[in-house]
């Protein structure tokens, strides 16, 4: 739970403080007045990385740093991010020990719902993948060092074929076990949480939805999924030559998707808009039920102008899963939010 944060050169903010309830926190102002750089700041704080841009671009203007401290019941915690000759280094003080990252088991569980959210079910796959490996990172330590290897590794196979000289393609079969398997470890997973996902989905949809629907997330690949490693290694071998023409890896767990279906039809096909976004919903509060039964202890929810998108039905059902949880929610229209509402609040008024 966050008592309070204070904001030095971040974003629009050149020197603001905030005080936080343990509840309902409605964040309210009119368009560019900073409501959404609150946020980005407390994600920052919890889980050390904005979702909107890069860390260079939460500076103010063209000061040399940025600074933001937060309360956070048991302690306190800094993020510096400084400038030195276009060299960025950013920094996080816990209990006075510095480090250069969060590490998973220094990051606050946080969850984000914002309007991006509403287009991952109809656009592209990487914003499924996203939210699958986004999911996973919060509750195993250990998964983003295995993305990170599995992305490093990609990058160089990638720069092999395109470099295409006869010493280049010599040492591809080398990267190609390597890549196989830390595909085989990044889908295995990936499979896990959609076990986990599909435990819950059926139940909340039917809750949110007042009808008998069954929401089901199924990972697609066209590798079987029982011997993945092999298989993976075998398509390496058998696509190299249009690989090297491509100048990249046309598969993997990085052109892989997730279908979302209703009673057996995907969403981004049949499902209506009123579907998807119960759909969606349903799923962020999956992720939040997940998170906290793994972690242990209740996420901070994250609401970027997302009651403007639901309608009065889906509010009422997104507040009665959030009154348990600390909360933000931003809005240029506090009446929106208020009529949904049953639980106290605490207004904040941002004119950064």
């Amino acid at each position: 739970m966050i008592t309070n944060i204070r904001l030095q050169n971040f974003r629009s903010y050149k020197d603001a403080s905030f005080e936080f309830d343990p509840g309902v926190n409605v964040i309210v102002g009119p368009n560019a007045s900073g409501k959404t750089n609150l946020l980005e700041a407390i994600l920052l704080i919890t889980r050390g990385k904005s979702y909107r841009v890069k860390d260079a671009d939460l500076i103010f203007c063209d000061d040399p740093w940025a600074r933001i401290d937060a309360d956070l019941g048991s302690h306190h915690r800094t993020v510096k991010l400084e400038l030195d000759n276009n060299h960025l280094q950013k920094s996080f003080i816990i209990e006075d020990q510095t480090t250069a990252r969060l590490t998973a088991i220094k990051q606050i569980p946080t969850i984000l719902f914002e309007p991006n959210d509403l287009l991952m079910l109809h656009s592209s796959p990487e914003l499924r993948r996203s939210f699958l490996d986004e999911l996973i990172e919060q509750t195993d330590a250990s998964y983003g060092k295995l993305l990170s290897q599995y992305k490093r590794t990609l990058l160089q196979r990638n720069r092999l074929l395109k470099n295409g000289s006869p010493d280049s393609i010599r040492q591809l079969f080398v990267w190609d076990i390597r890549l196989s398997e830390l595909a085989a470890q990044v889908v295995s997973s990936r499979l896990g949480m959609i076990d986990k996902i599909n435990q819950q989905a059926s139940q909340i949809y039917a809750s949110l939805a007042n009808q008998a629907t069954k929401l089901t997330a199924t990972y697609s690949t066209t590798l079987p999924l029982d011997n993945y490693a092999t298989s993976f290694l075998k398509k390496l071998e058998k696509d190299q030559p249009l690989d090297i023409i491509r100048g990249f890896t046309a598969a993997g767990p990085h052109r892989e998707d997730v279908v979302f279906s209703l009673d057996g039809q995907p969403i981004a096909i049949s499902a209506s808009r009123g579907e998807s976004r119960t759909a969606l919903l349903s799923l962020k509060i999956i992720e939040l039920k997940i998170v906290e039964a793994i972690r242990k202890e209740r996420p901070i929810l994250l609401l970027d102008d997302v009651f403007s998108e639901l309608d009065g039905a889906r509010r009422k059902a997104l507040t009665e899963y959030m009154k348990d949880y600390q909360t933000f929610i931003t809005t240029t229209d506090a009446d929106v939010v208020m009529k949904s509402l049953s639980q106290k609040h605490h207004i904040i008024a941002t004119d950064a």
